[in-house]
């Protein structure tokens, strides 16, 4: 993409991603994506060693999810937070654990980055909510490649349809992912977080609410992951814990529907999705 190219446009108001990429079961999956993100030897050397995942979860997750609800949600904004992620990732660069040179902005890793959403919430959805049909699958995907086109990912880079898809990913998975120190933390039952800053009550109560918190990500982390990602990278997962998050599905599926629309969805989305249209 040149300097001169017009903004590419954000997915469409109404679309597939515009009903569920800030409604409040779309957080659910949000602990896979980034595990299967990081499994990527290259992803993971980069936030091993750059990012604040682990001293600023809070903020880190805050602004990652702000800025995911601007590219389906923030119109004419969503291509300049394009534009700002690429400047923040002009930086990132380093060594993998293979002892090969990697950048951010790789082609090839920061376009597994996108990519990775789609196959995440495709399996989030079967227990969640009901699976896309064939047709709206392709929908989906095609309005993900829109997203990845305001990320500045361009085409020749991405697979162009879901038949495409598969076999790229099934490669990635083969040749590209594994466990590391990223994964491992990510998946922890135990991990260390701090308590959300600026909440007392909250910091009074974190040595409680902490071991439950990291438990829920872990569990969410390893199930909501594809069973050939989860291959992939190394993680167990018993019968007895499926059972467990196919119970958990019940309920979210017999109460996220019928919430009111301003509790379930995440107050960005809400607004845009309130907001009034030009014909």
């Amino acid at each position: 993409m040149k300097q001169h190219d017009p903004d590419p446009p954000p997915p469409p108001a109404g679309g597939i991603l515009w009903e569920t990429a800030g409604e409040i079961r779309a957080l659910l999956a949000l602990p896979a994506a980034f595990v299967l993100q990081v499994a990527h030897r290259a992803v993971g050397a980069g936030v091993d060693q750059h990012s604040v995942f682990r001293t600023d979860p809070w903020g880190r997750g805050q602004r990652s999810l702000a800025s995911v609800l601007l590219w389906v949600y923030g119109g004419e904004e969503a291509a300049a937070e394009g534009r700002r992620l690429r400047r923040l990732h002009r930086a990132v660069q380093g060594t993998d654990p293979r002892g090969r040179r990697y950048h951010a902005l790789t082609p090839a890793y920061y376009a597994w980055v996108h990519a990775t959403g789609y196959p995440v919430a495709r399996y989030a959805r079967r227990y969640f909510d009901r699976p896309f049909t064939p047709e709206e699958d392709e929908r989906f995907y095609a309005e993900w490649l829109m997203v990845g086109r305001v990320l500045g990912i361009h085409d020749r880079d991405m697979p162009q349809t879901t038949a495409e898809f598969w076999p790229y990913y099934r490669k990635m998975l083969d040749e590209e992912v594994g466990r590391n120190a990223v994964v491992d933390e990510l998946t922890a039952r135990d991990r260390a977080v701090p308590p959300p800053p600026g909440r007392p009550v909250l910091r009074l109560l974190w040595p409680v609410l902490r071991p439950a918190l990291t438990r829920g990500l872990a569990f969410l982390a390893t199930g909501l992951l594809p069973p050939e990602a989860r291959a992939a990278v190394g993680l167990e997962w018993t019968p007895r814990q499926e059972r467990r998050l196919r119970r958990f599905a019940v309920l979210v599926r017999g109460v996220a529907p019928r919430l009111p629309e301003r509790l379930r969805y995440l107050p960005p989305a809400h607004r845009a999705r309130t907001a009034p249209r030009l014909p």
